[in-house]
């Protein structure tokens, strides 16, 4: 694989309601310190494999986590699941995340992730959607509290590894119970906790609901680090949220497709209160075509090629004239064809490219 390189509040503002407890001067899981306020790329199914994790690695992210990955798939040497484990050493700090529903299950597939010495196991109690909640994984534990505690805390007594979990508010609006959660799991073991600010109900409608992680980050017994996570899709929310509801850092999804420089763009509103440039199109075409290479060496040419048209339209937003070139982006299986497509969007006016390729 290609080598990679190494609100409206003002920035400043350090303002904090009595409330609120000051910011953690680095924040730490276990023996991994991650800097006075990460900014972590979400697990994302489909997203967040290798060649994605190293644009965003390069452009800002302070922690990487893996797609989601069943336990049971793990278990059963499914080739899908095992192809996932990959991880490289210019993505460290990295965590694995897993789910699944049975103790055992989960034993096992944490024996198997500890084989690639991963920094971090994360386990996803979380994801919404119904294949995963119909077997009671994912949100679907949030509806048996019980069984989420016990499952993480035997998780944890069988690895070395410092374990994590990524979860939502709760089933529905009617049984947000995140506080007790929060103290159970941190009572089992974990290290840290993501928080989704959604019920699984709500999926990925309606505004996320901080005010609910802000009470979980303020509780007088909570120890860990707690990263909130939904919405921020701008720096001016992030540096907002940072202050206003107190985590220890952000853990960000969406914002990031076609757009892994949201990192350092989140980073430089923070240090001086300004934006950065506008990414050119050079800068665009130079991070989609190092994607696509990756994608490449890591998938196969086929696969590589095809799981790759996902991005192009989010890599090129807002463009004139793109429509003829994302045809041909999105229709060819021709690895040099792609990269003369991208080599003619970077060299030449848009309207020139699609000229060509009209």
């Amino acid at each position: 694989m290609p080598e990679i390189p190494a609100s409206n509040l003002p920035a400043d503002e350090t303002a904090r309601t009595p409330a609120q407890k000051p910011a953690l001067k680095s924040v730490r899981i276990g023996n991994i310190d991650l800097g006075e306020f990460p900014l972590i790329l979400a697990p994302m199914e489909d997203v967040s494999d290798p060649p994605f994790r190293a644009a965003c690695k390069e452009l800002g992210a302070d922690l990487l986590f893996s797609e989601f990955i069943s336990s049971e798939g793990l278990i059963r040497d499914a080739a899908k699941s095992l192809k996932k484990l990959d991880i490289f050493e210019y993505e460290r700090p990295i965590g694995i995340q897993i789910f699944g529903d049975k103790i055992e299950s989960m034993r096992e597939a944490t024996a198997v992730v500890e084989r690639v010495e991963p920094d971090i196991l994360d386990i996803n109690f979380g994801c919404p959607v119904h294949k995963v909640v119909c077997k009671g994984a994912g949100a679907g534990i949030l509806r048996d509290i019980d069984k989420m505690e016990s499952l993480t805390r035997e998780t944890v007594k069988s690895t070395h590894l410092p374990v994590t979990v990524k979860t939502r508010l709760g089933w529905d609006e009617d049984t947000i119970r995140i506080v007790e959660v929060a103290l159970r799991l941190q009572d089992a073991g974990i290290k840290a906790l993501s928080i989704h600010g959604r019920t699984r109900k709500q999926m990925y409608k309606g505004e996320a609901d901080w005010s609910w992680i802000q009470r979980v980050r303020e509780h007088p017994d909570i120890e860990i680090p707690i990263f909130g996570n939904g919405d921020i899709d701008s720096p001016e929310k992030a540096l907002e949220y940072r202050h206003r509801y107190g985590v220890d850092g952000i853990m960000i999804g969406r914002a990031t497709i076609g757009n892994p420089w949201f990192f350092n763009q989140v980073k430089h509103f923070f240090a001086t209160g300004e934006h950065l440039p506008e990414v050119d199109l050079t800068e665009r075409v130079r991070v989609c075509r190092q994607h696509l290479l990756r994608s490449v060496e890591w998938k196969g040419m086929f696969t590589g090629i095809v799981e790759m048209r996902r991005h192009y339209t989010n890599y090129f937003k807002g463009i004139p004239h793109f429509k003829p070139i994302r045809t041909t982006l999105v229709t060819s299986l021709d690895l040099p064809e792609l990269l003369d497509t991208l080599d003619l969007v970077a060299n030449f006016q848009f309207e020139e490219a699609a000229a060509v390729l009209a």
